[in-house]
């Protein structure tokens, strides 16, 4: 289904090895999106979808410009520019409740000569906002530098979140730095940004770090470690790593070239719900339980190239897209018992070395221990963009949003819903012209 759209499938991009790739038949009786509008304005790759309200939406990316569009309709409804370089932040920030009016900023960030913005993030409860590069700013909503940090790095801020206690926490290379904000006192009329902590237990750059609920925070490697934080005192609540067996004789870099291809390992994004966590590692899916520490659900090849974003639907589905150029549904079901399949303790393990061999001979109560109590089954996939996918958005009436290094911008529609609304309409207007009493 859909493929007849453009005139074919997608091609795998160079592999050096490969695992077998789920695959679903044309009749994808549980995939809703039927239908699809592609939207044109950008005039280059488009990198950010941001959500603005019930229906309305912002797209940015390298061409500088940043366009508001009606996810009801595809409208194009307002096309913003002022950036010369590309885009590399973007971000709403909500009216104040007290306000009458309920519009919301839209914040950019791009390159310039001397520093990138790679992050941004609002503390809603103070009122300001702040923006990641060489330094960490904060600033208010008139756009005033209250106050930033000396130079952090050279390779700047990657991600930041914010945490109880007037703190936020700055992933910076292998490092996670925490920094607390002073308001202003009677004392003192200045905003003030203070270093806190260096939490220095990831060994290679962390890609991802999010929120999972109010106790704890996680964040993932480039080499496939993830690590889920006490939110409160920063302590370390599990420890997961190892797509291959690491041998005590090696040291991290050298582990790592035994891996013929370092992004298969690497954790890109996240997204969580009460239970797991849901992380994109290389080409494949992975859920983690929290309260069982331990992955319960893996789809080692869940795309031809690289996850880029996923995100949870309220019905235990997930939605993934790639570097290939795909957008993928996926339902996650419960297994039974005796049909569950043994994975390798290490998070994640996909290379095979030593530990799977190990655990051949183990015990079969080991192996039950070790055993996915979950599946990942493909129900829907969305073939229409030309390149790299490169996020999306999820309205629950109004479809999905997805965007793409090929310059494109496709919503796509719950084809039952948009028939049931057309006969809709078309009922209401024969109801006006009274041509509806006619036929009767």
């Amino acid at each position: 289904m859909l493929r007849w759209l453009i005139g074919g499938g997608r091609e795998p991009q160079g592999l050096a090895e490969k695992s077998p790739l789920q695959t679903i038949g044309e009749e994808q009786t549980q995939n809703p999106y039927t239908e699809l509008l592609v939207l044109k304005a950008h005039h280059d790759i488009v990198r950010f979808l941001v959500q603005l309200d019930d229906y309305r939406f912002a797209s940015a990316g390298d061409d500088g410009i940043v366009v508001i569009w009606n996810a009801q309709t595809g409208e194009k409804l307002l096309e913003l520019s002022g950036h010369t370089q590309k885009i590399t932040a973007v971000i709403t920030f909500p009216s104040l409740e007290s306000c009458e009016e309920k519009n919301q900023l839209i914040l950019t960030a791009s390159a310039d000569r001397t520093s990138t913005v790679k992050c941004l993030t609002v503390l809603k409860r103070l009122d300001v906002w702040l923006s990641g590069g060489n330094d960490l700013c904060v600033w208010n909503r008139k756009l005033d530098l209250l106050c930033k940090t000396s130079h952090l790095s050279d390779t700047g801020i990657s991600a930041l979140v914010e945490i109880p206690k007037n703190c936020v926490i700055a992933a910076v290379g292998k490092e996670l730095i925490i920094f607390r904000l002073v308001e202003p006192t009677e004392g003192s009329f200045e905003w003030d940004i203070i270093e806190v902590k260096r939490l220095l237990d990831h060994q290679d750059n962390i890609l991802s770090l999010v929120n999972v609920n109010d106790q704890s925070f996680v964040t993932g490697s480039h080499v496939g470690e993830l690590i889920v934080w006490d939110v409160l005192d920063w302590t370390i609540q599990a420890y997961e790593r190892n797509f291959w067996d690491p041998s005590p004789q090696l040291d991290t870099q050298q582990e790592i070239k035994l891996c013929q291809k370092p992004n298969d390992i690497s954790i890109h994004h996240f997204t969580c719900d009460e239970e797991n966590v849901f992380a994109a590692v290389g080409r494949g899916l992975y859920v983690y339980n929290l309260q069982m520490k331990r992955v319960i659900a893996c789809q080692k090849t869940a795309h031809d190239s690289n996850v880029l974003h996923i995100a949870k639907l309220p019905n235990r589905q997930l939605i993934s897209c790639s570097e290939d150029g795909s957008v993928r549904i996926w339902e996650l079901r419960e297994k039974q018992q005796l049909t569950a399949e043994p994975v390798p303790t290490g998070f994640f393990n996909m290379w095979g070395f030593g530990r799977v061999n190990k655990q051949a001979s183990q015990p079969i109560k080991k192996q039950q221990e070790n055993a996915t109590l979950c599946s990942l089954e493909l129900i829907g996939d969305l073939i229409g963009h030309s390149s790299s996918v490169e996020m999306f958005l999820y309205f629950e009436d109004h479809g999905l949003v997805t965007c793409s290094a090929d310059h494109l911008i496709i919503l796509w529609k719950n084809g039952e819903r948009e028939s049931g609304l057309r006969s809709l309409k078309l009922f209401q207007k024969l109801e006006e012209n009274g041509d509806l009493y006619l036929a009767v």
